[in-house]
């Protein structure tokens, strides 16, 4: 096992310092792309595919730009003046596009994310922006749930934690499979959400009233 490869497996390549690793170039992109139309039984040079690995290198650095955002960085600037509020703050649906890192296909729904405050309180599309930081990486939607729990308790040092994700999966309907309209939902406790049951099932009624 190589130094890159044991440093992922001791903390996770969610918490590697990517850019300080060894880098491809774009060039290097472009001509793995070439390399995996060849190998689909495609010519790369053909009118139709030779723009494609450009085109390619683009659509990954927006479907992977999670890796040069920080989510502790989002939630640093914070409001004290919560006037005694310490109820549920809570954003439905927001739009989670994300990619498995078993097959690199897509997985996309919506995101419920709920916390308590105690002191402070963060700007509602930072919990947007958490969410997306994590989702543009390749993930599990397991830990891309844990890691939106985390990020938030980190951050803020809230009374409590509540995510829900309900997402549909390409690797099950597009390949394998091939079950379609079948999705995958996954929560996140802490704190409060965790030990009160009737507040984590209050968290779940809004996440599906509508």
């Amino acid at each position: 096992m190589d130094a890159l490869t044991r440093d992922r497996t001791l903390v996770g390549a969610a918490d590697l310092d990517l850019e300080a690793a060894s880098r491809p170039s774009r060039e290097d992109a472009m001509a793995a792309v070439r390399t995996l139309i060849a190998w689909a039984g495609d010519d790369p040079l053909r009118e139709g595919l030779i723009d494609t690995p450009e085109r390619v290198a683009d659509a990954f650095g927006e479907w992977f730009s999670g890796y040069r955002g920080d989510a502790a960085l989002e939630l640093t600037r914070t409001f004290e003046d919560v006037q005694g509020y310490d109820d549920i703050v809570m954003l439905r649906d927001i739009e989670v596009e994300s990619h498995c890192e078993h097959h690199m296909a897509p997985f996309i729904g919506k995101a419920c994310v709920a916390y308590v405050p105690t002191d402070r309180v963060v700007g509602l599309s930072k919990l947007a922006r958490v969410v997306e930081v994590y989702a543009r990486r390749l993930q599990t939607q397991e830990a891309l749930t844990q890691q939106v729990v985390d990020a938030i308790n980190d951050g803020l040092d809230p009374a409590g934690v509540a995510v829900l994700i309900d997402a549909e999966h390409q690797c099950m309907t597009t390949r394998g499979v091939h079950h379609r309209h079948v999705s995958t939902i996954t929560t996140g406790f802490s704190g409060v959400f965790r030990s009160d049951k009737d507040l984590q099932r209050r968290f779940l009624d809004l996440c599906h009233r509508r």
